[in-house]
Formats: structure tokens, sequence, C-alpha cells
């Protein structure tokens, strides 16, 4: 252990006496230890001391969330609208080509010339609605 004396110069200066090797190795090692621990808490209070930037990576995060579920949405709407509408031209162009089928059968029959004129539709079409 360390005694320190007093001596009686001007200045007060204390006089130490030679200190035991293990003695020293240990208080080396507990200076190694308070500076370890006081890095990691300086570390871990620096990370979590600033508020704002654990806020600013929320708002980026909630902001990002949002931004994708819109993209994703607008993606979804417009896909479903462009689906539709190729659909419904889709079925369009097959009720003409079905039409046109009609007509084409319609005119190649044979015609029977009756006394009686009347006036009948070429074609009855139930499929166009």
């Amino acid at each position: 252990m360390m005694m320190m004396k007093n001596t009686n110069g001007s200045f007060g200066y204390a006089q130490m006496d030679k200190e035991d090797p293990e003695d020293m190795k240990h208080r080396k090692a507990q200076f190694m230890i308070y500076k370890t621990m006081q890095q990691a808490d300086i570390a871990s209070s620096s990370s979590s001391s600033s508020p704002i930037r654990i806020r600013i990576c929320r708002l980026k995060i909630k902001f990002g969330n949002r931004l994708k579920r819109l993209r994703k949405s607008l993606i979804y709407s417009i896909s479903s609208s462009v689906n539709t509408r190729v659909s419904a031209y889709r079925q369009i162009l097959n009720q003409l080509k079905n039409l046109k089928r009609l007509v084409r059968i319609k005119q190649n029959l044979p015609t029977y010339t009756s006394t009686k004129t009347s006036h009948q539709p070429i074609f009855l079409t139930t499929s166009l609605i």
C-alpha cells in the first residue's frame, strides 16, 4: 500500500514509498477495467443520447413504408384498370368476330323465294350484352 508523507517543504509535496509489484499490477488492472467501462458507457450513451437521430430514423422508416404502400397500391390499381380495359377490349373483339362469322354464314346460305315477302332480321344476337 502507498504511504504518503507530508514534508515540511514550502510547497507541501508528498513523498511516496515504493509500491509492491502485485499491488501495482492490481491497480493497473483496475485502471484498465475502469477505462474500458468508461469507454463502453460513452459509446452506449452517445448512440442513445441523440433522440433526434432516432426520431429521424423512425420517420424515415414510417415515410418509407407509407410510400411503399402507396406505390404498390398505385401499381395495382393501374395494372387492374389496364387489365380490365384489355379484357373488355378482348371481349368486344371476340363478339365482333362472332358477329362476322354469323353474317358470313347467313350470306352463304341459299335463299328461297316465296310469294310472301317477310321482313326478318338476318341474325339474332343474344350474346352482345
